[in-house]
């Protein structure tokens, strides 16, 4: 697909002097800048996993019982038949 853009002089300069240093033509150069612009709002706008949200916080926590998550479903059926016949 052809595109043509206009470029301030400043910018054209720019373009011409960097595909000189890297031996490309002018269209690479635009191009490679297009993908790293491209990339970089991909990577601003993607979600974060739930496990990167708050890997700050897991093992920051200190005390409290050591078998916490041991055998929690059977605790949570016993604090619920507690409940139940608290009623």
């Amino acid at each position: 697909m052809e595109t043509s853009v206009r470029l301030p002089a400043r910018l054209e300069r720019l373009v011409a002097r960097v595909a000189k240093e890297r031996g490309a033509t002018k269209s690479e150069v635009i191009r490679s800048v297009l993908t790293v612009l491209e990339h970089d709002n991909r990577a601003r706008h993607a979600r974060p996993t739930p496990y990167e949200a708050m890997k700050h916080l897991i093992g920051c926590a200190s005390g409290g019982p050591p078998d916490l998550s041991e055998e929690t479903g059977k605790k949570f059926r016993a604090m619920l038949s507690r409940r139940r016949t608290a009623r």
